[in-house]
């Protein structure tokens, strides 16, 4: 029998280190997610959402670090592709499902059918071979619940209205379209990643300030979401033709 560390690639203790340090902040996401649910329980609309933006931040970084490490030649045995997609599952969809209906953003009678609607979808969305392409794509509405959820949140709109917005979302994952990877689709990267800070940005301060945000500001900041769907669409479009 093939040992499972025969494919194991000579490096140094630092860079081994290094390779189960990027595998140790990846599934850091895991607890802040669970602190993220205490904190909904709690009522602390803004604790909850300070770790949802932990996680988002970790996701942000840990490929590009993992890349850097060049993790896959150092600890072969250990895919951190399906370790990050599992993270990925509960932290931006199950996470945010739990903060939808804790907080009372859906109407009462209908809170779980549609959260197992968003998790249903996204299971489905995360086990499809294509659900990232070759060409750094995502196929289908990429489970962006938790920033759906913080929008939902500051807006203030009715429980019907989060509703038909959540399964409107739901129902994008099984179209496949191709939706652009902020950090890796090479058209437009600079500026996708440069307006995705400063939305970022805008969207930190919006938390830091929830009661106090200006509505005008937070309605601003749909415009890189706008920008960010159109470029996704347009690229599509030229993908198809």
């Amino acid at each position: 029998m093939t040992s499972p560390h025969a494919s194991l690639v000579p490096a140094s203790p630092a860079r081994r280190l290094a390779a189960w340090g990027v595998h140790l902040l990846t599934v850091s996401s895991a607890p802040a997610g669970l602190l993220a649910m205490r904190a909904a329980v709690q009522g602390d609309a803004v604790t909850s959402f300070l770790w949802m933006s932990y996680t988002l931040a970790i996701d942000a970084i840990d490929g590009t670090l993992a890349r850097a490490v060049r993790v896959k030649e150092v600890i072969p045995w250990v895919d951190g592709a399906r370790l990050d997609d599992i993270v990925d599952y509960f932290t931006y969809v199950l996470v945010p499902c739990f903060f939808a209906v804790q907080m009372g953003l859906l109407p009462a009678g209908w809170a779980i059918p549609v959260v197992s609607l968003m998790a249903i979808a996204s299971g489905y969305g995360f086990s499809q071979t294509t659900a990232k392409t070759a060409d750094h794509f995502f196929t289908g509405f990429p489970s962006y619940w938790n920033i759906v959820v913080f929008y939902l949140y500051l807006l203030g709109w009715s429980p019907a209205v989060n509703a038909c917005w959540l399964v409107a979302f739901a129902i994008a994952v099984f179209v496949p379209i191709r939706y652009v990877y902020p950090s890796r689709t090479t058209t437009l990267r600079a500026l996708t990643v440069t307006l995705g800070i400063a939305w970022a940005a805008t969207l930190l301060y919006a938390l830091l300030a929830l009661t106090t945000v200006p509505r005008w500001l937070v309605t601003a900041s749909l415009a890189f979401p706008v920008y960010y769907f159109v470029l996704s669409l347009s690229l599509h479009a030229r993908h198809r033709s």
